[in-house]
């Protein structure tokens, strides 16, 4: 007799893989902030799971408004991105083209490698899921396009 998974894992397992959010009963509603100045103004910002600040992943969501541009940057560990909502236009290089990027739209995901130098455009009210391994750290390409803090704790 062949191995077989018991039903409600084997269920899970399909919902996993078609990428449908399962939501607990009582799950607590995210708090959001203005982001911090590491990030250029204008964007919200909610912590998911874990301490941005501290070692380990953590996640993160971004709301941003329409237009809203994250100048080209990079990150020391890699960066998975996932849109929950409106449209993510996003390119690599060293300078901010917005007819070189590809868009991201609704569950779709990207991974910016650690030391790739990319930049994006919400198009639409945009909100996007970020996770990395902490302390979060940004490095802005172009000095004169960085915010005035590049890491958190969130300092204002």
């Amino acid at each position: 007799m062949g191995s077989h998974l018991p039903f409600a894992v084997a269920a899970a397992l399909v919902v996993a893989r078609l990428g449908v959010a399962q939501t607990p009963a009582a799950a607590t509603p995210l708090q959001w902030a203005v982001a911090p100045p590491l990030l250029p103004p204008g964007a919200l910002i909610a912590v998911v799971s874990g301490d941005p600040a501290g070692p380990g992943e953590s996640t993160i969501e971004l709301s941003m408004p329409d237009g809203y541009r994250m100048p080209p940057h990079f990150h020391p560990t890699d960066e998975r991105i996932e849109v929950k909502q409106g449209t993510l236009l996003v390119g690599m290089g060293d300078r901010l083209d917005a007819r070189k990027t590809m868009p991201l739209d609704v569950g779709d995901t990207a991974v910016a490698p650690a030391g790739v130098h990319h930049y994006s455009v919400a198009k639409g009210e945009t909100v996007v899921a970020v996770t990395f391994i902490g302390p979060y750290t940004i490095t802005y390409v172009n000095p004169s396009e960085a915010p005035r803090q590049r890491s958190f704790p969130f300092g204002y």
